[in-house]
């Protein structure tokens, strides 16, 4: 008894915590329900798929599998590795594929993840070890699809709502770690799976910090109670000194996501073409880029980021114009005795945003637009306005893969509830597009057909595009092992050690 107790102090004096901070509560730990940021940054560590991108976001490379293959254009096939464990001790096997996908295209769950498997015609377990995927037409996502995390089938085959599963919350994976604590608005903990199929992880716990505000995350990450932390770029030129960066290495790429103004077009103040070009138009996006990030962004000229084979270099940003934007508005019926009117909500889980709301606010009183301004917490945000579709425009972003699906958010079909069209866009010509582009495997015709997309996309105004933030990522020197890639610091966080 007294040598397990010296045991056990002897671990936890010298147990190695990696200290983290999320802006919200996860609403689901759940990878087939995880939409919201902090749900999907936390499922990460703790579920895999059966395939992930390489460390510089270009080729995929098995994860779950240890082998796959095309049959033919319409045939994928999978091997999987063998000695995986779920945290239970239970064997992954193929039959918690084949389950997966049963779960996703059942009336079981509502989550945007769905669409990705709309063009699968059967998931066949051939064996213990191999899964035999079989398309309806050649799909040029079909790797991609793959990367989604695979849930258990042996803790969910008997769940009567899946939605509202215990599981959500006391999740089960494969990933390299298990949940151990989770607090609401405090602390989530996360322990290394002994068992994890590529070796356990060097650090022994991962502590999320739930701190809505940023002010409150910087001064933390400052002071060193944080491990990694995001900077935003006016703190970190303004707001540092020489002693954070004794203690601080700084890692910056281009991120993969924007920042947008969406316009509810359900509503019929927004549905005049005339109305969304002159918003556009009285917005000077490099000022707003200028004043906000410090040359640590740009401006955001589309849907889809550059650097991606979809972006359009054509394309270029909307010039500003004052004049333009006021006689549009008074084509519209809208003047100094009857100005156009609207609301912008945004979350306050990033610092950035209601500052860019509070300078696209004044921005758009020039032209005779008055603009009211919401900010409220992030759940309540998501819960509230942005998937109800109460609102008149948010102030909101996405993060994008390396190859983007237009689909999931320029499409019709995704105007409905969990879908993540929340503006209601409908364009008959670019929801056929979409559909053609599904099918097309020709990488060279691919681009060409989302380049075109691209351009009709942004003449609509659906959104105005604002801008692509550069990521700074300040990371302790306590951390080694850290390996910067394209893909960015975290390919490799199983070998990091403190």
């Amino acid at each position: 008894m007294h040598f397990l107790f010296l045991l056990f102090l002897s671990y936890s004096l010298f147990a190695s915590t990696l200290h983290l901070a999320t802006s919200a509560n996860p609403s689901r730990l759940n990878p087939l329900l995880a939409t919201d940021s902090s749900s999907s940054e936390i499922a990460g560590f703790l579920f895999n798929g059966l395939v992930k991108y390489d460390k510089d976001n270009k080729e995929i490379i098995g994860d779950l599998a240890e082998k796959f293959y095309f049959e033919n254009n319409t045939t994928l096939i999978f091997e999987l590795k063998k000695g995986v464990f779920w945290h239970d001790g239970v064997a992954f096997d193929a039959q918690d594929v084949v389950f997966t996908y049963n779960v996703l295209v059942s009336d079981k769950v509502v989550s945007p993840y769905s669409a990705g498997f709309r063009f699968v015609k059967s998931v066949e377990a051939l064996d213990k070890y191999r899964v035999k995927v079989e398309y309806k037409q050649p799909y040029f996502k079909a790797l991609e699809t793959w990367m989604m995390g695979i849930v258990p089938k042996h803790i969910l085959q008997k769940s009567k709502n899946m939605m509202n599963d215990p599981f959500n919350t006391q999740p089960i994976g494969t990933g390299p770690y298990k949940l151990k604590t989770l607090e609401f608005s405090k602390n989530i903990e996360l322990e290394a799976f002994e068992d994890y199929f590529e070796g356990k992880p060097k650090i022994d716990k991962i502590s999320f910090h739930v701190i809505a505000d940023p002010m409150t995350r910087f001064l933390m990450l400052k002071s060193q109670k944080l491990d990694v932390g995001s900077l935003e770029p006016m703190a970190y030129e303004r707001q540092l000194d020489s002693t954070f960066f004794q203690h601080f290495n700084t890692y910056e790429k281009i991120s993969m996501s924007y920042t947008y103004l969406g316009f509810n077009l359900r509503r019929e103040k927004f549905q005049n073409p005339d109305v969304r070009e002159a918003l556009s138009l009285a917005i000077d996006r490099e000022e707003l880029v200028n004043i906000l990030f410090f040359q640590h962004a740009r401006v955001c000229t589309g849907p889809f980021l550059p650097g991606s084979s979809a972006f359009n270099a054509s394309v270029l940003p909307p010039k500003h114009n004052i004049a333009k934007a006021k006689a549009l508005l008074k084509k519209a019926g809208y003047d100094a005795k009857n100005p156009f009117r609207f609301e912008i909500v945004t979350s306050n889980s990033s610092s950035i945003r209601p500052y860019a709301a509070e300078i696209l606010q004044y921005q758009l009183k020039k032209v005779g637009v008055e603009v009211q301004l919401r900010v409220m917490e992030w759940q309540a945000f998501l819960n509230m306005v942005v998937f109800p579709h109460k609102f008149d425009a948010v102030l909101l972003g996405w993060g994008l893969s390396p190859t983007p699906d237009p689909y999931l958010f320029w499409h019709s079909d995704n105007d409905k509830k969990g879908g993540f069209n929340l503006v209601g866009y409908h364009n008959k010509k670019i929801d056929a597009m979409i559909e053609k582009s599904q099918t097309m495997i020709d990488n060279t015709q691919l681009s060409k057909l989302y380049q075109k997309m691209f351009a009709m996309i942004v003449n609509d105004n659906p959104y105005l595009f604002l801008y692509i933030p550069n990521s700074i990522t300040a990371v302790s020197k306590d951390i080694k092992n850290i390996k910067p890639a394209l893909g960015g610091i975290w390919h490799n966080y199983i070998q990091w050690e403190k």
